[in-house]
């Protein structure tokens, strides 16, 4: 049984205690997918005001869909398409206030107002996943989000290699 203590009071405490988490539920466990479920199972219960967490894993030159919390959510993702496709094809943290003013959004849940995308780079940099956040709200995710997300994403390029 896995017991953390996340400090939720201010978003550096937040992402500092989830990497840490992250850290130790994945260090040693060499399937991808096991890793992928439990950090997705951590990022939706302690990160606030989201309706979606997963993963989206590179396969054939398209984004297949991962371990996610949340309501069931589009399965393949071109890479010209979406901001999940934009992140995986320019290796780019997506951060989007409104889904809904971005060319090319994909609406898998039509309540999804904000987004933020962390490609995941293999140890060649070549592109295997990325993590997916979605918020009801608009202009939810900020610098420190972004921050916090892509530590986390640096930590699992080699903890979920596929």
């Amino acid at each position: 049984m896995f017991n953390y203590d996340i400090n939720t009071a201010d978003k550096p405490s937040l992402y500092e205690d989830l990497y840490t988490a992250c850290e130790a539920i994945t260090a040693g466990e060499e399937d991808a997918i096991a890793n992928m479920a439990n950090v997705a199972a951590l990022l939706w219960q302690y990160i606030p005001d989201l309706n979606w967490a997963g993963f989206y894993r590179m396969k054939n030159d398209a984004l297949i869909l991962g371990p996610f919390q949340g309501k069931a959510a589009c399965i393949h993702i071109p890479l010209d398409k979406g901001v999940c496709g934009k992140a995986a094809s320019t290796g780019e943290i997506q951060c989007i206030n409104n889904v809904h003013d971005f060319e090319g959004h994909i609406a898998c849940d039509a309540d999804s107002v904000s987004e933020l995308v962390a490609p995941i780079s293999d140890n060649d940099s070549n592109i295997i996943a990325v993590i997916d956040l979605d918020s009801p709200t608009a202009n939810r995710f900020d610098e420190q989000d972004v921050e916090g997300i892509s530590r986390i994403a640096n930590l699992l390029s080699d903890r979920i290699s596929i």
